[in-house]
């Protein structure tokens, strides 16, 4: 298959996007509830139910110098001998041997299945879309033996963007081989606490960690943040996709008008989490949701965002991660998720195709 250039001018207005873990434990069943509500842009389930190895630390840990892990907890154990680990790390990134970045089934059984054709598409998809924990909230999270996060640690800290860069690429490369265009989501809870004594980072060394990860990939690339942030720093890296909890979060990006603003002149794309990932998502319908959303794309463009940007340059999400609810409620969630984008499509976008009708690949 050719490989078509990414764009973010890809006919994206209003499609649904799913990211995050799914609560189902079964892979089958987990790939049957995503492609069944969105073939247009179908997405590897990540299972952390199923294994602690999904769980989305975990499962970008394999080959990490170092790594360690003990009782369902990991950990970077630096009293052992990491030079050596060091060594292939950095030839890998050095050579852009993909291959060290390789996922296996045991840490991502939905992507396996994907990669061993048991997984087939209802339909030609307009993108796919992969996904992989951000380096901030990585480096954050995994710590060293002494309990201080291997983020502040400098040779650690270079170790960290060059290992996620080379994950990412190596899964980029394996989506692209079932459709050109690939969407891929860089998840980074701990953004939400950027500023904060948690996250000791400048704006200017966080954009550096994401375009390290990024540099490693050809499609669309995007960021995923679950609570308020300083999003002119999201804004200020290459990413063509931002994703936000706008069912609870929205006000959060009224400050940031004028980045907003410029991010979407060259092309960005929003992504409003408006359906919630728990129990409102039972009181809620696509009338409401989508009234929401309406509500908060007025509040953008009075702080100065274009409207007309707003109204084209935008998909349809769950506000966060699917993989603490039940299966019943995860798939409510998919199931508003599917409607309020078909409303907002016929709306604002082209109407979705009907089933036998497969979309047109676009530029």
């Amino acid at each position: 298959m050719t490989e078509a250039p990414a764009s973010p001018q890809m006919e994206l207005a209003w499609l649904p996007l799913v990211f995050g873990g799914l609560p189902h434990t079964d892979v089958f069943e987990a790939w049957d509830a995503l492609l069944s509500r969105f073939p247009e842009i179908p997405c590897w389930p990540r299972l952390p139910r199923k294994s602690y190895l999904e769980n989305m630390y975990t499962q970008y840990s394999e080959r990490f110098p170092g790594v360690t892990l003990d009782d369902a907890a990991i950990h970077v154990d630096r009293r052992k001998d990491i030079d050596r680990g060091l060594e292939v790390l950095y030839l890998a990134y050095l050579e852009d041997d993909l291959a060290y970045g390789r996922i296996s089934g045991a840490y991502a059984a939905g992507l396996d299945a994907l990669r061993r054709g048991d997984i087939s598409f209802p339909r030609e998809p307009l993108a796919i879309r992969g996904e992989i924990t951000g380096p901030v909230s990585w480096g954050l999270t995994i710590v060293d033996e002494n309990r201080r996060p291997i983020l502040y640690d400098e040779v650690m800290e270079d170790a960290v963007a060059k290992h996620l860069r080379l994950k990412a690429a190596w899964q980029e490369e394996a989506l692209q081989r079932y459709c050109p265009h690939s969407i891929m989501i860089v998840n980074e809870p701990y953004m939400a606490s950027f500023g904060s004594s948690s996250v000791a980072l400048s704006a200017e060394h966080a954009i550096e960690l994401f375009e390290d990860v990024f540099a490693g990939l050809k499609g669309l690339k995007g960021i995923y943040c679950s609570g308020a942030t300083d999003w002119s720093v999201l804004a200020g890296t290459s990413a063509d996709l931002l994703c936000f909890d706008a069912y609870d979060y929205v006000q959060s990006l009224v400050d940031y008008a004028e980045d907003l603003a410029g991010f979407m002149a060259r092309g960005g794309v929003l992504g409003w989490g408006i359906v919630p990932a728990g129990a409102p998502a039972r009181s809620e319908s696509v009338e409401s949701l989508v009234k929401r959303l309406e509500s908060g794309i007025d509040l953008l463009a009075e702080a100065g965002v274009p409207r007309e940007q707003l109204l084209t340059q935008g998909m349809v999400s769950p506000s966060t991660s699917l993989g603490a609810l039940s299966v019943q409620l995860s798939e409510q969630v998919l199931d508003l998720t599917q409607a309020v984008s078909a409303e907002l499509r016929a709306r604002y976008g082209a109407a979705p195709p009907p089933d036998d009708d497969p979309p047109q690949q676009q530029a």
